[in-house]
């Protein structure tokens, strides 16, 4: 075996928390080599960027302290080097794509002007050349109009053209290697697939070795070489993908590989990493299906019983257009139709899956049903009501029966009151409890219903991590006792194992409060676990409705088969 490109023995990496050094990295190993992708799998706060953000000297001196018997590149130790020295390593020998573009990207600079900045830092190469290789790297990252977007800003590209900024820059120097931070995390299947082909092709290409971090097994087995799996600051386990995926032997990695939901079965709940780590599921993948799959007969005989009801939601030809002006006067020359004459039926109980791609109208749909974005044309009714004719108070009277959970659970709460007073809001404008007493006592009994605490009452959003806060939503959701819930991308930037217990959680309350779900993702294994039907939406119109399991496995429509050949070993369930 040839020697590392990248090297270290016995890391560690503390923060100082109240006077106090928490050590967080508990002394691993690790080996990279030129031309091969490591895949270092686990969840949040298992110590995986921090590792990576060690090994580069990113993180904050005075509040973190990193040790190591040694760090190598390419068998040149680093560990002593000072700032000056680092700054040379930084970019030119390893380079990092960090997990939020949006966040990494300068929002005051034009994108081509940052890339350009990486170049000139380490290469003596005039501005003109620089410009010109930076239009290249845009088309070597397949992003549409190099010379635009070189002019644009930050906020004018979408989520996956910002990543391809970011892969742009990160490879401008031609690194050794690549550290890629969850590149593809809440990108679309489509888009992820694009970039994992992308990273895949400039490995090959220039040879560089790579650490790809994820907490995804589903991603690594599209990408990795070997796999390192972390937990609890950590190396649980490490062994070549085919190892790792087929015959793990840690029950953390096990638990990963199980709580994702499957596409070739449908189960009553997913199993979860603590059950594994408890010893519950020693029967593996059999014990799983006998205790959790639902038969086809069950299946069949809950599909009669819903559909014999009366449908709760109708919408018929909505439209929701949105005018692009021109001109002094603001001259409409045209129209956005984010929802594009869309007409379906849910029925009480049921939960309806829309999936697309990002701008196919799923998210301007729930809002339009519920007026938050208003439509353009079309009706809708709920429970034999038009609310698209509702006004005032008869429409603060829908919105108690209708709610949704946004995705991104963090900016959804106000900052500056306790998650409590956030439950409570609700209740005091729709008028369901004027008692401060009583309406604390609901908000704990709601708290302790999504696996929370009551004493977590008095505490802020900050204070609680993404799958906590997200159960905070879900609360203040249930608050106003709805009977519709719309669920937008609710949890696509959760680790595996959090959104399995919030998929557990939404299914659990869904029967014990006898809700309608409108479930919106860009995750189709996701959705399938969910969804009685699913509705595919491209382009702002439905194309393609069937029932959930008819449609993943005989799908009809060309778009529909393009985004469930891009899922990645997503299959089955695999635990060995």
């Amino acid at each position: 075996m040839s020697s590392a490109l990248l090297s270290i023995r016995n890391l560690r990496v503390s923060f100082k928390h109240e006077n106090q050094w928490v050590e967080a990295v508990h002394g691993i190993d690790m080996d990279v080599f030129a031309g091969k992708t490591l895949g270092l799998v686990g969840e949040s706060g298992s110590g995986k960027s921090v590792s990576s953000l060690a090994v580069m000297r990113l993180l904050n001196e005075k509040t973190s302290r990193i040790e190591a018997d040694s760090i190598q590149i390419e068998g040149e130790e680093i560990k002593g080097f000072n700032e000056s020295q680092m700054a040379e390593v930084r970019g030119k020998r390893i380079a990092m794509i960090f997990q939020e573009p949006m966040t990494s990207l300068n929002p005051v600079y034009k994108c081509g002007y940052q890339v350009t900045e990486m170049i000139l830092q380490h290469e003596t190469v005039s501005k003109a050349e620089a410009k010109k290789r930076v239009i290249e790297l845009f088309k070597q990252v397949m992003l549409p109009r190099p010379e635009a977007i070189y002019d644009s800003y930050p906020h004018e590209l979408s989520g996956g053209q910002k990543q391809r900024v970011m892969i742009a820059m990160a490879i401008a120097c031609h690194p050794k290697l690549l550290i890629a931070d969850e590149p593809t995390t809440a990108l679309d299947v489509t888009v992820q697939k694009e970039i994992l082909k992308l990273l895949r092709q400039l490995q090959a290409e220039t040879g560089m070795g790579m650490i790809f971090i994820t907490h995804d097994l589903g991603v690594v087995s599209e990408i990795a070489d070997d796999v390192a799996v972390m937990h609890n600051g950590e190396i649980m386990e490490w062994g070549t993908v085919q190892d790792i995926l087929t015959h793990p032997q840690h029950p953390y990695t096990q638990g990963l590989l199980a709580c994702r939901p499957p596409m070739n079965v449908r189960l009553k709940r997913l199993p979860i990493v603590k059950e594994f780590l408890d010893g519950q599921w020693q029967g593996g993948k059999e014990q799983i299906l006998h205790d959790l799959q639902i038969t086809t007969e069950e299946r069949q005989s809950h599909l009669q019983q819903l559909y014999s009801k009366e449908p709760l939601l109708r919408v018929e030809g909505l439209k929701t257009w949105y005018p692009l002006r021109k001109g002094v006067f603001g001259r409409v020359y045209d129209h956005v139709k984010a929802v594009d004459d869309v007409s379906l039926v849910v029925y009480e109980g049921e939960t309806l899956g829309l999936v697309g791609e990002s701008g196919c109208g799923k998210t301007t749909l729930g809002r339009s049903i519920l007026r938050l974005a208003e439509p353009t044309d079309g009706k809708v009714w709920f429970s034999g009501i038009e609310v698209t004719a509702l006004e005032g108070q008869a429409l603060r009277d829908f919105r108690k029966q209708a709610q949704i959970v946004f995705q991104d659970p963090y900016s959804s709460l106000n900052p500056r009151i306790t998650i409590g007073e956030a439950i409570i809001e609700p209740m005091l404008v729709h008028g369901i409890e004027k008692d401060k007493k009583k309406s604390r006592g609901l908000a704990c009994d709601l708290l302790e219903q999504v696996g929370l605490q009551a004493s977590h009452y008095d505490r802020y959003p900050h204070e609680f991590s993404g799958g906590q806060r997200q159960r905070i939503c879900i609360a203040r959701a249930l608050a106003v006792n709805p009977r519709l819930v719309i669920c937008d991308e609710s949890v696509s930037a959760l680790d595996v194992s959090v959104q399995a217990q919030v998929l557990n959680l939404l299914n659990r309350l869904k029967e014990e409060r006898h809700l309608t779900y409108i479930f919106i993702s860009h995750d189709l294994s996701v959705v399938r676990f969910m969804s009685d039907r699913v509705v595919v939406m491209y382009n702002g119109k439905p194309v393609e409705m069937n029932d959930a399991d008819e449609l993943f496995e005989q799908p009809q429509n060309d778009y529909t088969k393009k985004l469930i050949a891009a899922l990645p070993g997503r299959g089955e369930i695999k635990i060995g």
